[in-house]
């Protein structure tokens, strides 16, 4: 195969951003796609909306939100563990990508009723994540950006951290035939590892075997284990990923984004004691949907249950599997599974311990629970009109954060303390500099946008265009 400016492996958010920057410096591209056509482009075509700093109201955004807010909700969520010059880097460049994704055929929209209230903070795909993908292949394709499908890497020539060539296997050969694919740079955009179980239960053991993946099977992890074999610096936590509640009932793969369940905070929580865990209340839904994943992981048989009455509807973006619906809550209990007089008898001590207040689903308002523990901080109603519903709960991870650690230029550093001469990491695979812990609406993609925007710019740059 001809030799390339920039090899990119990874067909999703990142590495086509990477792809299309560096062809518009005028490099010659090759995007090396491990699934088949049809599932290409990763995690990032589940996706839906895309987080970004903006100083004024636009067409899509309400308000404005600043770098600082912007930097505020990030370290709230991180609990400050984010590298602080490669925040600030993502925030202040997350502001030109919107206009930077309409030249290439992008369209947005303003958030829809329920959508997590994220209609001052993130921008939404108009036709979601697999529209926003279509979009950049095709101009990939009119930019002569060469696109192969069904070519997993399974090997890279890389000593002392300079690239050389990518040994690439076409999904399917079983005669194993390789070819190399050479170029002058290399920008890994493949994702983390969550759909390799076996490597989840190096981190999680047995309790991987309950984990649902919300995302693409082809993340396996494979070109993370390539580069820390080649003497990459790993950065972040096998344990901590984006993990949230989904539907118990959703497919173990590529279930995406419609099996996410937000009835959580208009209601209560409890796990197969049907005993309650955590203040479902915390905080607003955006800032905190991500950490149910891990602690539903932490509950026995990683099962839990959203608990909600005829009060909450409405409040939250319809299941798409329908909720179990019962008349009482003695009733519920047995549709679920759920020992009865300890579900009837935790719905009547959280009823009980519910304070007067204005409910307000849509900020946190001063409706609480009073002498409980966990207590409930926000949205608490009294669980006591009929039909109620429940919805089996378990982990949805959509992607891990151990990954490779990189400088501000988007080039990954070596074990050695050395950046690696040209080889450039975006997306998943880089996430855990931003997000060691916690998440916030939208980030991932924004961390994908950003970076493989700076390491496009910076393969191209190495590659003489």
């Amino acid at each position: 195969m001809d030799a390339f400016d920039l090899v990119v492996a990874g067909g999703g958010n990142a590495g086509l951003c990477a792809a299309l920057t560096a062809r518009q410096a005028g490099a010659r591209v090759i995007v090396l796609e491990s699934a088949p056509r049809f599932l290409r482009g990763g995690n990032s075509r589940h996706t839906r909306n895309f987080r970004c700093a903006h100083p004024a109201p636009t067409d899509v955004l309400a308000d404005s939100y600043g770098e600082d807010e912007f930097l505020a909700d990030l370290n709230r969520a991180t609990e400050h563990e984010a590298d602080p010059a490669l925040s600030r880097l993502l925030i202040s460049r997350s502001a030109g990508c919107p206009d930077w994704m309409r030249q290439f055929g992008v369209r947005f929209q303003s958030s829809l009723r329920g959508t997590l209230h994220l209609g001052r903070t993130n921008v939404f795909f108009l036709g979601g994540g697999k529209a926003l993908m279509n979009s950049y292949y095709a101009a990939a394709e009119r930019a002569g950006i060469r696109v192969e499908y069904d070519a997993e890497v399974i090997g890279l020539e890389a000593p002392d951290g300079r690239f050389q060539a990518a040994v690439v296997r076409k999904q399917g050969e079983t005669n194993g035939r390789t070819e190399k694919v050479s170029g002058r740079a290399l920008v890994v955009a493949a994702g983390g590892f969550e759909s390799n179980i076996e490597w989840l239960r190096e981190a999680w053991g047995s309790a991987a075997d309950n984990f649902i993946i919300r995302g693409t099977p082809y993340n396996t992890g494979r070109i993370l284990r390539l580069m820390l074999d080649a003497g990459a610096e790993r950065i972040g936590d096998p344990r901590q990923c984006h993990a949230i509640a989904v539907d118990a009932r959703a497919p173990r793969f590529d279930g995406g984004i419609v099996t996410r369940l937000d009835s959580l905070p208009f209601g209560i929580v409890v796990n197969r004691h049907a005993e309650r865990f955590y203040d479902e209340g915390e905080d607003v839904w955006p800032k905190r949907y991500a950490i149910w994943g891990r602690l539903i992981a932490a509950q026995p048989d990683q099962i839990a249950f959203s608990i909600v009455d005829a009060k909450a509807s409405g409040t939250f973006m319809p299941s798409v599997f329908p909720p179990k619906a019962a008349g009482s809550i003695r009733e519920l209990a047995g549709l679920l599974d759920l020992p009865a007089d300890r579900l009837d008898a935790t719905v009547a001590a959280f009823n009980r311990a519910v304070r007067p207040g204005t409910f307000n689903h849509a900020a946190l308002d001063d409706c609480r629970t009073e002498g409980l523990t966990p207590p409930k901080s926000h949205w608490a109603q009294r669980i006591d009109t009929p039909p109620f519903w429940g919805y089996p709960l378990r982990p949805g991870i959509t992607f891990t954060y151990l990954g490779l650690k990189v400088d501000e230029s988007a080039r990954v550093m070596m074990t050695n303390g050395v950046p690696a001469a040209n080889i450039y990491a975006a997306g998943e695979i880089m996430a855990g500099n931003i997000l060691r812990k916690g998440y916030i609406a939208g980030i991932g993609m924004t961390i994908g946008t950003v970076f493989g925007r700076i390491a496009g710019e910076g393969a191209a740059r190495h590659a003489g265009r």
